[in-house]
């Protein structure tokens, strides 16, 4: 994987420049929609691997858009941003395959977390792409 791409949908403006701004020193490749709409494009046309999910977006609860994603690519890697979710949200989340449960940062440099939490999430997106390609090439030698 030559482009690692994270989108980030969040309802709040300054929270998604200082994440673009946190992801872009880090090397990423960011995508920031304004719209459910936009981030489906991006989820379909594979810029992103990774999204940063706040609790709303564009309107519509994360638990309603988590699903819709998942279906424009299984292996996309769903990080839920949000600090107050009643807990039966975060089970439905989880059920839904979200990779993590983030919480939201209140102040710049609070972010370590949720750096982690995308590093982490790439790692497990090339360990399953290496799988992957090893059991294409045993396919192939049979």
């Amino acid at each position: 994987m030559a482009v690692k791409g994270v989108l980030i949908a969040d309802e709040d403006l300054v929270t998604r420049k200082r994440m673009a701004e946190l992801f872009i020193k880090a090397g990423y490749q960011v995508t920031v929609p304004s719209s459910a709409a936009g981030a489906l494009y991006g989820v379909l046309k594979r810029t992103a691997q990774v999204v940063l999910l706040s609790q709303t977006f564009d309107e519509l609860l994360a638990t309603e858009l988590i699903p819709i994603l998942k279906q424009c690519d299984r292996n996309l890697s769903i990080i839920l941003v949000a600090s107050e979710l009643p807990l039966s949200l975060i089970r439905k989340a989880r059920c839904e395959g979200i990779f993590y449960h983030a919480l939201k940062t209140g102040r710049p440099g609070d972010e370590e977390e949720l750096r982690e939490a995308v590093r982490c999430a790439f790692e497990k997106i090339a360990r399953e792409s290496a799988g992957y390609d090893r059991i294409l090439r045993m396919d192939e030698l049979q």
